[in-house]
């Protein structure tokens, strides 16, 4: 949607080549590469500039369209996110700009090909109707959609050129995908979901920079103020990836010879949901790293200098009196509760028939899969258990009984869906291992279905088979209405257990 009051967005660009976003594919790019769109610099014009197949643009151009349709580009985003606003950028294209421009959004794997994108499996969301453009502008447009997308596809009509597109939001990362959050990591990242919120000066170099990938490329691929005339320091704020402890920190002055700071330090506070107001409040910050000299051109490591500060959200980096650092590293680890905030957040982002379906791996139950998944967003761990247990308060027999269709049987290896499979294995994990009980276990499996026409269903997590054996044997003695009911208790168990697997990075 677009607004009458001038919009700008100062997120951070998910579209971004530094964060290795790319172009999957397009529909026609003849005069002007599609991979241009994503240049990180604004497009140039040079007036004498030909090719062989015509004007040399510096953007995506497609040719003039003689069949009916519209041309497109498939962009994959460097890190997933949320998105909040769009520019798409038709500078220098004034007589060969697109008319419209529409924008859809998909949830995908990160190494999706062509043809997955392209597929009518893959399920995808319009997030910016069909709109005017104007030419050789800045068109800026707001989003308003709760999901996290992987990709979005640009469609242009007819056809046309434009010379950048930049996607602005929240990263939420598929840490499934990456790895995990166990062990250290680096809280600064922009791949994990750090951002730089707030800088005091970022005339040489955007603040971002700080957090992007790899090595800087050059000295405009870091942070640099201009040289500070008067008293006072340069700083920038970071808002970290995940609540965590910082136990490690890089400080890299690469390419800055000239021009590095002559002494840095880091603060850090803890301070989840603070506003930048807040964050400018002197009193919520304590040292981590105390003001130390620098070198220039040079990887700065800290560890034994720091001063234990438990666990932050954001940090500060202090540099004295101003100059450049190219990248800036917060190494340390997050404990169980934090990385089940950022396991929430991206449950609460995920497409409705995504978030559906790995709640029902959960469950087993698709009335309470859809339940949970319409009663996004939850604003705390504590209202998703909540909203668990009032959803399954409603569930009926006939749910259950679907339920117990997706549970193998005890002691017996699992092969329904990808997650509830590996859930089952760590569940069973006890009664499995002990291969001389698989006898017992199939004998008392028979027993119990032969008794109840149903598969023998428990929370098996830390039982070993002797425990799931004799815990069977005394449900024999219950008559079917009560053991239903009993089953219906296990069912929710297990899938209260699986609900922190689920959330679990």
């Amino acid at each position: 949607m677009t607004t009458d009051a001038p919009l700008s967005f100062d997120e951070m660009n998910l579209a971004s080549l530094r964060l290795r976003a790319a172009i999957v594919a397009a529909s026609d790019d003849y005069f002007a590469e599609k991979d241009n769109l994503l240049k990180p610099s604004d497009a140039v014009f040079l007036p004498e500039e030909y090719t062989d197949r015509g004007k040399w643009m510096d953007g995506w151009e497609s040719r003039r369209k003689r069949t009916p349709g519209h041309d497109w580009a498939l962009v994959r985003l460097g890190v997933p996110g949320v998105v909040h606003g769009v520019c798409i950028d038709t500078a220098f294209f004034r007589g060969n700009f697109p008319s419209h421009a529409s924008l859809e959004g998909c949830a995908a794997p990160s190494d999706a090909s062509e043809a997955v994108l392209r597929s009518s499996d893959t399920d995808w969301v319009e997030i910016l109707p069909k709109s005017v453009l104007r030419g050789d502008s800045k068109n800026l447009f707001k989003i308003e959609s709760p999901f996290a997308f992987s990709h979005v596809r640009l469609n242009i009509f007819p056809d046309g050129g434009v010379a950048r597109l930049r996607v602005h939001g929240s990263a939420v990362p598929d840490f499934h995908r990456l790895g995990h959050l166990h062990g250290e990591a680096d809280l600064a990242s922009a791949e994990l979901g750090a951002d730089v919120i707030l800088a005091s000066d970022m005339f040489f170099g955007e603040r971002r920079n700080l957090i992007m990938p790899d090595r800087a490329l050059h000295m405009g691929d870091g942070w640099e103020t201009r040289r500070r005339r008067g008293p006072g320091s340069d700083w920038a704020i970071l808002a970290l990836a995940a609540r965590g402890t910082v136990e490690r920190v890089l400080v890299d002055t690469h390419h800055f010879k000239g021009n590095f700071p002559d002494t840095c330090s880091i603060d850090v506070c803890d301070a989840r949901g603070a506003t930048a107001a807040s964050l400018a409040r002197s009193d919520l910050w304590r040292p981590l790293l105390a003001p130390t000299r620098l070198q220039a051109d040079t990887r700065h490591w800290f560890e034994a200098e720091l001063t234990p500060a438990g666990p932050v959200t954001h940090a500060r980096l202090n540099v004295f009196p101003d100059g450049g650092v190219s990248r800036l590293r917060l190494y340390g680890s997050v404990t169980g509760i934090d990385r089940k905030d950022l396991g929430l957040r991206r449950l609460n982002t995920r497409l409705g028939s995504v978030a559906e379906e790995q709640l029902f791996a959960c469950a087993g139950s698709r009335t309470w899969a859809r339940a949970m998944a319409d009663r996004r967003p939850f604003a705390s761990l504590d209202a998703l258990y909540d909203a668990a247990r009032l959803a399954w308060s409603t569930t009926t027999e006939s749910d259950w009984r679907e339920a117990i269709l997706t549970h193998p049987r005890i002691g017996e290896t699992p092969s329904q869906h990808a997650s509830s499979s590996a859930w089952s294995r760590q569940e069973q994990a006890r009664a499995l291992e002990a291969t001389d009980a698989k006898a017992a276990l199939a004998e008392m499996n028979r027993a119990y279905e032969a008794r109840f026409g149903m598969r023998y269903i428990v929370c098996a997590s830390g039982k070993s088979a002797a425990e799931l054996v004799s815990l069977a044997e005394a449900r024999l003695a219950n008559d079917p209405g009560k053991e239903l009911r009993v089953v219906g208790d296990e069912l929710y168990k297990i899938t209260r257990l699986r609900l922190d697997k689920l959330l679990e990075p």
